[in-house]
């Protein structure tokens, strides 16, 4: 009895929470936002802010002439805006043609990117030899830099000393006329497929193999399978893909400005080159803004309808 009473007190002391704790259990939630600060400071200044100074930018008529002072351009209102979207006029058609362009660019780009890399993830689902090796190679242009691999796509391309032309037996210009936009699908395929392939690929590894195995039992064959179990199976995995795919490519610049420079041919002047050279080669920063801020909206649209329309059919099939 007297060593309970002893001990009481003893357990009571070490339950107890000793002095200082509460204040640091209280501190520990701040913890995780303090370590994302630096990374909310950066994509602020560089993310937000130059998109909110693009959107100012847009209603005011901001030309070479007032580039030392912003203050001192006149206000222009929704006049930027309806002029490009005039398309009786010689912008407006001229964005209209860019836009076509990139809508014909980014559903061969994003099509063949797919296509690609969920036919190379599924083969390499099957063990053979020399799988490793292959594998890796399939990687090599989505890990080479952008810039290297373009430029060397360039020379590639060139009529005289290009490899194409050397391999094909031709003397085709690949880097004008209707040849360009081909060119630059080609580049735009070989650098992105690869990704395609690593993500399919890593959504592949989530299937379970008996589900392949009742299928053999049951007679069916690598297309059933294919379009009975791999297709459904991957349907999350492709509603994210084809999105992040259609947002890189409607966007891309990097592409064809090293491919062609400055002024991109006509046959494949992308949306954005057109909105490139609307703003820093004519130097009419507020039209070019108020093509930003349309691209903007456009995709803004387009991926918030998708996700929509993605999440409908999960409850469609979920019911």
């Amino acid at each position: 009895m007297t060593t309970a009473v002893r001990g009481a007190p003893a357990a009571k002391a070490a339950g107890a929470p000793r002095p200082g704790s509460s204040r640091r259990n209280r501190r520990r939630p701040a913890l995780p936002y303090l370590l994302l600060l630096p990374a909310l400071l950066l994509e602020l200044l560089i993310h937000v802010v130059p998109m909110l100074v693009g959107v100012v930018m847009s209603f005011v008529k901001l030309t070479q002439y007032y580039i030392r002072n912003w203050s001192a351009a006149p206000g222009a209102g929704l006049d930027n805006y309806k002029f490009v979207l005039d398309f009786d006029t010689a912008t407006g058609k001229a964005l209209a043609h860019s836009f076509g362009i990139t809508v014909e660019y980014t559903v061969l780009s994003v099509g063949l990117c797919w296509l690609f890399g969920t036919s190379a993830a599924v083969l390499m689902q099957r063990s053979f030899r020399g799988r490793g090796l292959l594998r890796t190679l399939f990687l090599v242009p989505y890990a080479l830099p952008m810039y290297a691999a373009v430029i060397t796509w360039s020379f590639m391309f060139q009529r005289d000393t290009g490899l194409v032309n050397s391999l094909l037996g031709t003397h085709s210009f690949w880097l004008i006329g209707d040849n360009s936009f081909w060119s630059l699908l080609t580049v735009s395929v070989w650098r992105n497929w690869p990704f395609a392939f690593l993500i399919v690929m890593a959504g592949l590894q989530n299937i379970p193999g008996e589900l392949y195995e009742a299928a053999s039992i049951d007679g069916a064959g690598w297309w059933t399978q294919f379009r009975a179990i791999t297709q459904p199976m991957l349907r999350p995995v492709n509603q994210v893909l084809l999105l992040v795919l259609f947002l890189w490519t409607f966007n891309d610049f990097n592409t064809p400005y090293v491919l062609f420079g400055k002024s991109a041919p006509r046959e494949a002047s992308l949306i954005s080159v057109h909105i490139y050279q609307s703003s820093f080669v004519t130097w009419n920063f507020g039209l070019g803004s108020a093509m930003s801020v349309l691209l903007l909206l456009f995709l803004m649209l387009v991926s918030a309808g998708y996700l929509a329309l993605t999440a409908r059919r999960r409850r469609t099939v979920s019911v």
